[in-house]
C-alpha cells in the first residue's frame, strides 16, 4: 500500500471514529447544529488536504477537535452581525459548561437534542444519522426512500426548529427520561440498521463503526434506565445480530443469509450476553414490548447450532405477539418469511402477495417473493421479482447476493 494510500484510509477512519465526537463537542460549546456541523466538516477537509503532506497526527481526534473550533470562530466572527450570538458563543467557548442530566457524554447529549419531541419523529431519525452517525444526505435519503433534496430540506428544517425553539443541548433529567427514551430507541435502532446493512455505492455493505457507536449508546441508555425493558430488549437484539457480523458477508462480497452461515464463526459472547438479557426480561413476567420480542426471535435463531435445528414454530408465535403490537407490513412480511418454513412457500406467498401496495418501494418484499416463487418452481415470475429487488437495493453486497440467485434460475 503507498503511503497516499494509507492516509486516505486513515482519513475515512477517523472520518468513522471521531465525526460524532466531534460534532457533539462543537454543539456544546456553541449551541448551534449548523455552526458545529459546517466547522466539523471544514476541520476534516483541511485533513484531507494536509494530511498527505504533513503526516496522520498523532492524535486525530484532537487535532480535528482544535482545527473545527478554529474554524467555527472565524465562522462567526465574519458574520456580519456579530452582537449577542457572538458573545454567548464565545462565553460558550470560554467558560466551561455545567454537565446537565444523569451522564456527561457529549455524544449522548447530543442524541437528546436530536430526538427531542418537538421535532417530527422521521426528523430525529434522520438529523440524528447525519449529526451523529456521520451519514451523508444521500445515505439517508436512500434509507427512508425519499429524494436527497427533500432529505436535506428535511434537515435543514430540523436543525432551523431547533435554534429556534431553543432545545437545549443536554440529557433530561431522571424524571423526563421515560417519556423521552422511545423516540431516542428509535433511531438508534436506525442506526444500528443501517450499520447492519448499509446503503450506498461508496459504502461498506457492513459499516461495524455504525453498529459499535449504537450498541455503545445503548449501553449508556441503559445506564440511565436500567429496569426500562425495551431499553434492554433492544440492546439484546443489537448484541445478538452483531453476533453474526463476521458471518454475512462472503470473501467474495456477497451476503450470506442466515440459513447459509458459518455458525462456528458467530461470536458466542454476544451471543451469550444477549441470551442473559432475554432470559433476565422473561424472568420479570412483564410483558414485551417490540425490541424485547424481536430479541427473542434472535435468541431463538442463535440457539440453533444448524439452521435445521431451528424452532420455527417459536419463530412464528413471537412474531404473532408482535403483529398484535405492531401490524406494520414490514412486520408482517417478516412473519411470512418463517411461516414459509412451518407451513411451505404457498401459504407464505398468499401473505406476501397481499402487502404489494404498501411495500412496492421495498427491495426485501421483491426479494422474499422472489425467493418463496423460486421455491415454487415459478422461475420466470421469480426472475422478475429478483430483478425488481436488485435494482431496489442499496447494499452491494445485498445486491450481489441477489444477482447470482437470480442468474442461477436460468441454469
Amino acid at each position: 500500500m503507498s503511503e497516499e494510500q494509507a492516509v486516505s484510509e486513515a482519513i475515512t477512519r477517523v472520518h468513522r471514529e471521531e465525526w460524532a465526537r466531534v460534532v457533539a463537542g462543537l454543539a456544546r460549546r456553541f449551541g448551534d447544529l449548523d455552526v458545529a456541523e459546517e466547522a466539523a466538516a471544514e476541520a476534516f477537509a483541511v485533513a484531507v488536504e494536509r494530511w498527505p503532506s504533513d503526516g496522520v497526527p498523532p492524535n486525530p481526534g484532537a487535532w480535528l477537535t482544535t482545527t473545527a473550533n478554529r474554524k467555527a470562530i472565524d465562522r462567526l466572527r465574519r458574520e456580519s452581525k456579530r452582537d449577542d450570538r457572538q458573545k454567548e458563543a464565545q462565553m460558550a467557548y470560554d467558560e466551561p459548561v455545567e454537565p446537565l442530566g444523569v451522564i456527561d457524554d457529549e455524544r449522548l447529549r447530543l442524541i437528546f437534542t436530536c430526538c427531542h419531541p418537538a421535532l417530527a419523529p422521521e426528523t430525529r431519525i434522520a438529523l440524528t444519522l447525519r449529526m451523529v452517525g456521520g451519514l451523508t444526505v444521500p445515505e439517508i435519503a436512500r434509507a427512508f426512500l425519499v429524494q436527497e433534496t427533500t432529505m436535506g430540506q428535511r434537515i435543514t428544517r430540523a436543525k432551523a426548529k431547533i435554534k429556534a425553539a431553543r432545545i437545549p443541548y443536554r440529557v433530561p433529567a431522571a424524571e423526563d427520561l421515560p417519556t423521552r427514551v422511545a423516540g431516542v430507541l428509535t433511531v438508534l435502532f436506525l442506526v444500528f440498521n443501517e450499520g447492519y446493512l448499509a446503503t450506498g455505492p461508496d459504502t461498506d455493505p457492513v459499516r461495524h463503526d455504525l453498529t459499535a457507536e449504537a450498541i455503545r449508546l445503548t449501553r449508556l441508555i441503559r445506564a440511565l434506565l436500567p429496569n426500562d425493558g425495551e431499553v434492554v430488549g433492544l440492546l439484546a437484539l443489537m448484541l445478538l445480530t452483531e453476533s453474526r457480523r463476521t458471518a454475512r458477508v462472503s470473501a467474495t462480497g456477497e451476503l450470506v443469509p442466515l440459513g447459509e452461515q458459518d455458525r462456528g464463526a458467530w461470536d458466542p459472547a454476544l451471543i451469550a450476553e444477549g441470551h442473559q438479557l432475554v432470559r433476565e426480561r422473561l424472568a420479570t413476567g412483564v410483558a414485551p414490548g417490540r425490541y424485547q420480542i424481536l430479541a427473542a426471535v434472535n435468541a431463538v435463531h442463535t440457539s440453533a447450532r444448524d439452521v435445521r435445528d431451528t424452532d420455527w414454530s417459536q419463530i412464528v408465535a413471537l412474531y404473532d405477539q408482535l403483529v398484535r403490537l405492531d401490524r406494520s407490513p414490514v412486520v408482517v412480511l417478516n412473519r411470512a418469511i418463517a411461516l414459509a418454513e412451518l407451513d411451505g412457500p404457498d401459504v407464505a406467498l398468499a401473505t406476501v402477495d397481499s402487502l404489494e401496495p404498501a411495500l412496492a418501494g421495498y427491495h426485501a418484499f421483491h426479494a422474499t417473493r422472489a425467493d418463496l416463487l423460486r421455491r415454487l418452481g415459478r422461475s420466470d415470475d421469480s426472475r422478475a421479482a429478483y430483478t425488481q429487488a436488485i435494482t431496489l437495493a442499496g447494499n452491494t453486497a445485498e445486491a450481489a447476493y441477489l444477482t447470482r440467485r437470480r442468474d442461477q434460475l436460468g441454469q
